[in-house]
């Protein structure tokens, strides 16, 4: 009972790693325009820090093309500030009332800084696995010096968190393949 209650924690906190670190991916532009690339940039509103998708109606009218336009025409200046400090690399084009991003097509060179930046993420996504599964056995201890578990329930404890910990994993290393191939794609 309490092993399938770590376990299931485990798993759900496991598989939040995975989600966020897909999204992370997904703001890596890939030379096509997306309006996830700039959603979550976070800009100084009024001294808070507000997510763009909040301050912003944000479209892709073409391929190559992201229209912003703020609801208060006032924040213009530091969502173009916000974007200029984003890893996005793309200079914002604005008339007043709307801002433009135009998608440039990638250089062999900064695919590949890319790809670093996508196998770094990757890494993270996978540190953060390794943390809950630490912090999984710890419990898993003080449970067996407490008497609460066995030393038999310990080790399958030991057993099932490896293998939740290369499931996972793995399904970071597919979502990173998926997205460097991605980045290759001419």
């Amino acid at each position: 009972m309490i092993v399938d209650s770590i376990l299931k924690e485990v798993e759900s906190k496991m598989n939040k790693t995975v989600e966020s670190t897909k999204m992370e991916f997904v703001a890596v532009r890939t030379g096509m325009a997306s309006s996830n690339m700039v959603e979550n940039i976070k800009v100084d509103y009024f001294g808070v820090a507000t997510p763009l998708k909040q301050l912003a109606a944000i479209a892709v009218p073409q391929a190559r093309l992201i229209v912003i336009q703020p609801w208060d025409k006032s924040v213009i200046a530091a969502i173009e500030k916000s974007i200029l400090e984003s890893n996005l690399g793309i200079t914002p084009a604005s008339d007043g009332k709307v801002i433009r991003l135009a998608i440039p097509p990638l250089t062999e060179e900064r695919r590949e800084e890319l790809i670093k930046v996508l196998r770094k993420m990757a890494e993270d996504g996978k540190v953060a696995l390794r943390i809950i599964r630490r912090d999984a056995l710890e419990t898993a201890r003080e449970d067996k010096k407490k008497g609460v578990i066995t030393e038999d329930e310990k080790f399958k404890i030991q057993d099932r968190l490896q293998r939740l910990t290369d499931k996972y994993a793995g399904k970071i290393d597919h979502i990173l393949l998926e997205k460097e191939k991605e980045v290759r794609e001419v």
